[in-house]
């Protein structure tokens, strides 16, 4: 390992108009000097995958549900033996992630004993268990949903009074935000129930055929689990399905032509409009619940207050029907692909060996299409929901001038929300005037003004001390954190020809880059390009049908841009960690899905 290492958090200084950054934030999150002594002893990685952006106040609740909730059933409903969870922290706006491994190794074997207990019990009925999720899920968010923030009366209804209601506005309010962050909570209590066991049985598979099979590459075995059927992917099937049933009802260019709104009408008033447009509607609950980004931030765009996004989908879509060219994945073909390799292996093992194999793989393919399919219902469907019944209550506080622009709300803490609401809801009810009108314009506008200033800054990949190898499964296959990837941090770009990363799906192609920044981005994707991003995003799974090939700076081989790429049968390389720094849009590059390698030809 080199002697090199990467900045300690205590050596980092505050970006010129970031001072007090870290009180925008609950005061366990920033690194601080009553913990130096640990926090400087761990490896940090910056999570670009989930939060490559800085947070705002309120967005930091998502990075504390998600990282707590997944540490929980490491360490204390699983029991999984290598690993508890994944410590965090944010260093001027952005998140770091550091894994927590079980510190005494002689502990091990009594984990082990618990881990197949407890996990055993859910892999064995784990079909009958992920339905009754589905069912939770879908109940948690619809219970969202249903959530009401009642604006404030100068006098409540009469009917308030005569029904002896005995509850009021004050009351209502506070209820409604405390449940709402109560749903939001327990949501991703559901989301990690799952997933780290669907990570365990892959890994398990994944460890063992690596055994058995010393040369075998990485990408074969992920190719014999590959051919999934998941809701994650619903939402493009159902663009997929409108622009099949336009093209039959001869409403093609119509759908194409003007805005979102000028297609609708135009359609309404042609024959066969009125069942694509049944079709349409049907379509948009939930299916349009999907984020354009990671669905973490606020800022993310949603398919069902985004129309242009999945119109602009669909309509190419419709165009390639109208060429004469093919819309669907590749499943037959990715699925003949999985079998006949798995075939090969296979009869390349006998006895306790073969079963052995058959047994891991079957848990596998059982329990993996959970790793992309809760993204769906909580990431996706949930936040949604969430960011949306957040704005309606930050109506309430626009209408009492609190602040004027609606995203405000999400400058303030989490544990603030409900002191701003007695303000509000306790003055209207004694009829004085609240001090929030005056406070918090004010206070907003300098947050804001920190975030920009962390904006400006440029953010290390990782902190602390570079461990010799990096063991811990999750970080590996998820987040593409290797000992490879830590050295190519630590010598920065210094191959300008080509990069290396993950062999994330097969195949070898050359075409001219498309880098991406941002989600916004997206509608810039022209046939044939190969795309190159910080990460992909499930909602962006109709540009795969356009697109030659992926490149990414994050992500392992368990990312979801390495499962689509795989599932479309597209050539990626995940994990470069400089692509998007180092290749332009316009260059000519070759991007080999088997080796993991991108090489610049221009």
């Amino acid at each position: 390992m080199s002697e090199l290492r990467f900045p300690s958090p205590f050596d980092i200084e505050t970006p010129p108009g970031a001072e007090g950054w870290e009180s925008l934030y609950s005061y366990s999150l920033p690194f601080s000097e009553d913990r130096r002594e640990y926090e400087d002893s761990m490896f940090w990685f910056r999570d670009q995958i989930h939060w490559a952006d800085v947070l705002t106040p309120f967005d930091s609740t998502f990075l504390q549900y998600a990282l707590s909730s997944l540490g929980q059933y490491n360490s204390r409903h699983y029991i999984v033996p290598p690993a508890l969870g994944v410590d965090y922290r944010i260093l001027n706006g952005y998140a770091y992630l550091s894994p927590v491994p079980v510190a005494d190794e002689s502990t091990i074997p009594e984990r082990v004993q618990h881990f197949t207990e407890r996990a055993g019990f859910y892999y064995g009925n784990w079909d009958d268990l992920e339905h009754k999720w589905i069912d939770k899920a879908r109940d948690c968010v619809a219970r969202l949903e249903a959530i009401e923030f009642p604006a404030l009366p100068d006098m409540v209804d009469m009917e308030v009074v005569t029904s002896a209601r005995g509850k009021s506005h004050l009351y209502d309010l506070l209820h409604a935000y405390h449940e709402l962050i109560d749903l939001a909570l327990e949501l991703w209590q559901y989301h990690f129930e799952f997933l780290n066991l669907g990570y365990a049985a892959y890994l398990d598979y994944f460890m063992f055929t690596k055994t058995v099979f010393p040369d075998i590459p990485d990408l074969s075995i992920a190719k014999m689990v590959a051919g999934i059927e998941v809701d994650l992917f619903r939402p493009d099937q159902e663009l997929r399905k409108l622009a099949r049933l336009a093209v039959e009802k001869g409403l093609g260019d119509a759908l194409c032509e003007g805005s979102v709104d000028e297609a609708l009408a135009k359609v309404r008033d042609m024959p066969g409009g009125d069942e694509w447009l049944a079709a349409y509607e049907a379509a948009k609950y939930p299916w349009f619940n999907y984020s354009n980004g990671s669905g973490f931030y606020h800022t993310d765009a949603v398919w069902a207050e985004r129309l242009d996004i999945p119109f602009s989908f669909m309509r190419g879509y419709i165009r390639k029907l109208q060429a004469g060219e093919e819309i669907e994945q590749p499943t037959e073909a990715v699925i003949a692909e999985r079998d006949r390799i798995t075939a090969e292996y296979m009869d390349l093992l006998d006895g306790d060996d073969r079963t052995n194999f058959e047994q891991k793989l079957g848990l596998a393919r059982t329990v993996f299409h959970y790793v992309e399919n809760h993204n769906f219902y909580v990431e996706h469907w949930g936040h949604s929901v969430f960011w949306r019944k957040m704005r309606e209550l930050s109506n309430v506080f626009v209408k009492e001038g609190f602040w004027s622009d609606v995203d405000d709300i999400f400058y303030l803490r989490r544990e603030e929300i409900p002191d701003a609401l007695w303000d509000m809801a306790g003055n209207w009810a004694t009829g004085v005037e609240p001090r929030g009108p005056h406070y918090w314009p004010a206070e907003i506008q300098r947050r804001k003004q920190i975030l920009d200033a962390c904006r400006a800054w440029t953010p290390p990949p990782a902190l602390g001390e570079p461990p010799e190898v990096i063991s811990e499964p999750f970080t590996v296959m998820l987040w593409g954190i290797t000992s490879d990837s830590v050295q190519k941090w630590l010598g920065g770009m210094a191959d300008t020809d080509g990069l290396s990363g993950f062999a994330a799906s097969p195949g070898v192609v050359e075409g001219v880059a498309r880098v991406l920044a941002s989600a916004e981005q997206v509608g810039e994707i022209q046939d044939g390009e190969i795309l190159v991003a910080p990460l992909t995003a499930p909602s962006w799974a109709p540009v795969f049908r356009r697109i030659a090939g992926t490149v990414t700076d994050s992500g392992g081989m368990m990312s979801h841009a390495a499962i689509v790429c795989r599932e479309y049968g597209l050539p990626a390389v995940t994990g470069t960690a400089y692509a998007t720094q180092m290749i332009q849009t316009g260059q000519r590059i070759r991007v080999d899905g088997d080796n993991g390698t991108v090489t610049i030809l221009d």
